[in-house]
This record gives C-alpha cells, structure tokens and sequence, in this order.
C-alpha cells in the first residue's frame, strides 16, 4: 500500500471519529467563499490542524476547516479553503484532501475559486460555470506511481466537469433571475499575477478565466470517478483587462460582495445533486 493512501486511510478514519455522517456531497471553497460554511446545519467542525496528514492553508481567506453536517437534508462535507503549489507544497498535498473525500465516500465535488476575468464579457462578481480547463502549471497530480486502489493508470478527462450538474447549476440560476455563464478555466502554478502578455496569450487558448488551483483537485476527482461541478466567481479582471494593479484585498472583497448570490445558488443545488 502506498503511503499517499493510507494516509489518506488514516485521515479518512480520524474523520470518521468526529460524526456518524457519511458525506454524499464535497464542496471546497476558494477566496473569499469561505461563509457558505454557515449554511451547514448540525455542523461539526474540525481544523485541518487536528486532521493526521492534512496540509495546513496558510493564505488569507482560507480558514482552514472541515465542516461536516447536512445541508438540504443532504450529508456534505464544506472544505473552508485549502492550499496550493506555490505556498510549498508538491501536488500530492495538494490534492490531499480530495483524496480524502473520495475515501469518505464522496462521489461528487462542487470545487469552487476565486479567478481572474480573461473573458471581457464577464465583470467583476460574475459566477461562472466551468466547462473545461487548460492546465498550464507545468505538473500533473497524477504523476507517479498509479495508486489502483483509488483509480486507473490511464483515465479519461473530456468530461471533466459534469454537463449534467452544470446543466442544474445554469437552471437553477436562471430561476433565481439571473445568467450563469460557462467558461473554460486555466491553471498557472502562482503566486505572482499574470502579465498582460501571458494574458493576450491565454485568450488565444481560448481561455476565459484564469487562477492558481482547482485544475489538480479535478484531476484527482476525476481519477477517483468523482462528479465535478467547478464554479469561478470573477473577482478580479486579469492583467491588462483594465489599468489598474490586481490585489488579494481585492478578491476578497468581491468575495464578499456576492456572498448572498453565490449562496442561494450553492443552498439550492446541493438537494438537487
């Protein structure tokens, strides 16, 4: 047994320790995002720090929790932020937690972000539905010796974002009133912004958004058979989109300012999925 999987084993039964909930349903939440938390009834929360294995976030607006509890009636388990590449850790960290989750039992995974807008048809505070992703990160979590256990050598990524939860995530907007967009998202390792010119490059891609994770925690997904519905909120627009310097205060108080939209869509659709 490879080490990755039984810490993962070992991870998995810590949890397992603190609620008698078997999670159905994972969302991880990016910047900002992290008050949809609150939402989760008869919640038990447990720091990453007291969780054997699991990396510790160290970027502001990411708490750094695992909340468990019912949402909807529905066993979820709410991930309030988590970590990337370039605070230090490998791949194998990173995409850590979303191992765990597979082994918790979770077979489908709401992973949202906070992204920067290539796609000028998006402003600041749109939400966006991921359709596809273009992994410029220069790695893959997937690299290294195949753990069967938890999935195939070889696996498929044409779907790698579910059409049939963004299809009920682009409903479900719609009867709150407003457009849910779709858009393909790319992956750059961080964790300086992108210059204007790799911007001009990346819409020649063809992408519409861009940001430091989510792409690995997919992959990983994906490897594990797990459903994905990946959702950006635009809190800022990318390097020379506008004049003006990007900030993570910035991001964050975008974050905040949709708080309410991005939690009626999320509160609506975890029943439905």
């Amino acid at each position: 047994m490879s080490d990755i999987l039984a810490q993962a084993q070992t991870a998995a039964t810590y949890i397992r320790s603190k609620t008698t909930l078997q999670p159905q349903l994972a969302i991880i939440l990016g910047s900002g995002l992290g008050s949809f938390a609150a939402q989760v009834a008869d919640a038990v929360t447990i720091p990453y720090a007291e969780i054997p294995n699991f990396p510790q976030s160290t970027v502001a607006g990411h708490s750094g929790k695992l909340v468990l509890g019912t949402i909807g009636g529905v066993s979820v388990a709410v991930m309030q932020g988590r970590v990337h590449a370039y605070e230090g850790y490998t791949m194998a960290q990173v995409t850590f937690p979303t191992r765990v989750l597979g082994l918790l039992g979770v077979k489908k995974l709401i992973v949202t972000n906070a992204a920067g807008g290539i796609n000028t048809r998006y402003g600041q505070g749109a939400i966006v539905a991921l359709s596809d992703h273009i992994n410029l990160s220069g790695t893959n979590a997937a690299l290294g010796p195949n753990i069967d256990a938890l999935g195939p050598r070889f696996f498929d990524m044409s779907a790698a974002y579910s059409p049939a939860l963004r299809k009920l995530a682009i409903h479900e907007a719609a009867k709150q009133g407003w457009t849910l967009n779709e858009g393909v998202y790319l992956a750059v390792l961080g964790p300086s912004y992108e210059t204007p010119a790799e911007i001009r490059a990346f819409r020649t891609l063809g992408a519409d958004l861009v940001g430091m994770s989510t792409v690995h925690e997919v992959i990983i997904a994906r490897h594990m058979s797990i459903e994905v519905l990946g959702l950006s909120v635009v809190t800022n627009m990318a390097a020379g989109v506008l004049d003006q310097p990007i900030n993570h205060e910035e991001v964050m108080e975008i974050g905040k300012r949709i708080e309410g939209q991005f939690t009626a869509l999320l509160t609506a659709l975890v029943p439905q999925i």
